[in-house]
């Protein structure tokens, strides 16, 4: 009977171990899948944030050699208030237009002058469009793009010719160092395009950089749990 007992005692501890081994081993295989699932989820946010820098840092390249580089050669810096002295189509400007492949065919454009007198200084000078304007025909103020049809073209130039006369008065750029004799109605690229290409690209930059920090962190932290818990034991 003694014998009987310490074998059922014996066969108690034996199904309590294995049943502890069990245990043991389904929180093994727990926190082994959830390490490999935090992994997956931590390579995904570094790749992200590497992504948001190098996407950051394209913005920055493009954006340099467009917008920032136009904005920083441009002379007309100075906003002043000017009024419309004279507004007149003076004569037709020869273009050519594309009418397929390899096929260009002759038209014309009419050619409007527009002098302001600047209520800064009361010097009259010639109105431009923009920066493009004085690149390629600083004569006129405004450069249609070509087509077939002439009347069309002279329609909208006279349109704005109305626009200026009525208005009499306009907000203008001028060139402070007086280089230049002519005014620009409205630039290009001016502060808020300047801002916005700055601003963008540097909350980009700036988020991909705290997503890699956060994730570096966790991971250090992670570490430092572990061998923490490995002392205690």
């Amino acid at each position: 009977m003694f014998l009987w007992a310490g074998s059922k005692a014996t066969d108690g501890r034996s199904d309590r171990r294995s049943i502890y081994q069990k245990i043991r081993e389904y929180e093994v295989l727990d926190k082994r899948k959830t390490v490999t699932a935090l992994r997956a989820g931590e390579d995904r946010a570094i790749l992200l944030g590497l992504s948001m820098v190098f996407f950051s840092v394209m913005m920055y390249f493009v954006l340099g050699i467009t917008i920032l580089r136009s904005y920083s050669d441009s002379v007309w810096t100075d906003e002043t208030s000017c009024t419309i002295v004279n507004s007149t189509i003076m004569w037709d400007v020869n273009c050519s237009y594309s009418c397929g492949a390899e096929c260009w065919r002759s038209s014309r454009y009419p050619c409007l002058q527009v002098y302001v007198s600047l209520n800064s200084s009361g010097k009259v000078v010639r109105l431009l469009h923009n920066e493009e304007t004085q690149d390629s025909n600083p004569e006129c103020f405004y450069i249609p793009k070509c087509r077939k049809d002439y009347a069309a073209t002279h329609a909208i130039v006279q349109n704005i010719s109305e626009r200026l006369r009525s208005q009499h008065t306009v907000q203008c750029f001028m060139d402070p160092t007086d280089r230049m004799d002519s005014a620009i109605l409205t630039p290009i690229y001016g502060r808020v395009a300047v801002f916005h290409s700055l601003f963008w690209p540097t909350c980009t930059l700036i988020g991909g950089t705290l997503i890699i920090a956060m994730v570096k962190l966790t991971q250090y932290l992670s570490i430092m749990c572990e061998r923490l818990s490995r002392i205690k034991r």
